[in-house]
């Protein structure tokens, strides 16, 4: 069982009878502070919702540039605080030694991120903060002085935005066209190519969280030796567990580029920043290319798309449309019984239509 599943397990069990305990303790205050010199951002879970958050961790700095900002996050998406300076230290929610230094600080403001599960929230109020801000979401709203609404239906970004309106005068517009991330990471030193030859670099990432996204190699395959025979280079981006599906997406390549388990996520980043397209599913490197102002073709079926789908003018999305899609809600998704036909039913051939549209 990952780090992850048993936080969730954990959550289930202990977290409802804990929440009214430390909310006895945690005490706290209603009225915003004019100066905050200690911030502390709660975000547990995997990288896309990370990457999200980026745009209002910024925000908070410019609204209180004095600020020490931390985070609190899991070793799964710690890489993603890597890509701004609006950081100071990150902590990891699931080693318990960093989860206990993080404790001993003494902060000002506490803003959980997470949507649904409650230990995030016994955290916040644990740290003893008179300003916590959360989503009002699972029993956990009596754990925060300021507690915030949270809908399944706009962009997840705007969802952080709306949570850290409380605690900044100036609201949060997101510029769903601008970029968000500013990278300073060399080129991957696999990545050997000529200047000509880095302005035909399409991305492609074949893997998912859960099974229920992976559209398969063969698929991403098709698609790959379509841009191939046009003059393009596939590159293949993602973890070592993503190699199969590379292993296969390069049979149908006369040229490509596997760069999965070789890269970090700040690499993993430089390499989509320079890509003229990322292809993908419903995943965080998706919203790292969108992050680094990189066009996007992405698929979604079990994933809300309004929630969490690219909604820039450079993005194209597909969605087969089927009448029990999405099926996901505050990161479950149930195992599907009709073959993921969400997914299936997307052909290459219309994921290279969609993608030729973003290159030409």
């Amino acid at each position: 069982m990952s780090k992850a599943e048993l936080l969730k397990r954990f959550d289930a069990v202990i977290g409802r009878p804990l929440v009214p305990l430390v909310r006895r303790l945690a005490g706290g205050r209603r009225g915003m502070p004019t100066d905050v010199p200690e911030v502390l951002f709660i975000r547990p879970g995997g990288i896309g919702d990370a990457v999200l958050l980026l745009p209002g961790i910024s925000h908070v700095k410019r609204a209180f540039p004095g600020a020490s900002i931390d985070v609190l996050c899991e070793g799964r998406n710690a890489g993603v605080f890597a890509m701004t300076t609006a950081v100071s230290r990150t902590y990891l929610y699931d080693r318990g030694i960093d989860l206990l230094r993080c404790l001993g600080n003494r902060y000002d403001v506490v803003i959980d991120t997470e949507q649904w599960h409650r230990l995030s929230g016994i955290v916040a109020a644990g740290t003893q903060a008179p300003i916590r801000l959360g989503f009002d979401t699972n029993n956990r709203g009596t754990l925060f002085t300021h507690k915030v609404a949270y809908s399944h239906d706009e962009y997840e970004a705007v969802s952080f935005a709306n949570l850290i309106a409380p605690l900044t005068e100036q609201p949060l517009t997101f510029d769903h066209n601008a970029p968000f991330i500013t990278l300073v990471e060399d080129i991957p030193g696999e990545l050997s190519l000529s200047a000509g030859e880095l302005n035909r670099v399409v991305s492609v990432f074949p893997g998912a969280s859960v099974r229920e996204r992976r559209w398969g190699g063969r698929n991403y395959g098709k698609v790959a030796g379509a841009l191939s025979d046009m003059g393009y280079i596939p590159v293949i981006v993602g973890a070592g567990s993503d190699k199969a599906d590379a292993v296969e997406i390069s049979r149908h390549c006369d040229r490509c580029i596997d760069l999965t388990g070789k890269t970090t996520l700040v690499q993993s980043a430089s390499v989509l920043k320079l890509s003229r397209v990322l292809i993908s599913a419903d995943s965080g490197l998706l919203h790292i290319a969108v992050g680094v102002g990189t066009p996007t073709v992405s698929l979604f079926g079990s994933g809300i798309q309004g929630k969490w789908a690219p909604p820039g003018k450079a993005h194209r999305v597909i969605n087969a449309g089927l009448s029990c899609s999405p099926c996901t809600r505050f990161g479950y998704t149930h195992p599907c019984k009709i073959g993921v036909e969400c997914l299936t039913s997307i052909t290459p051939e219309k994921v290279t239509e969609a993608a030729l549209q973003v290159l030409e």
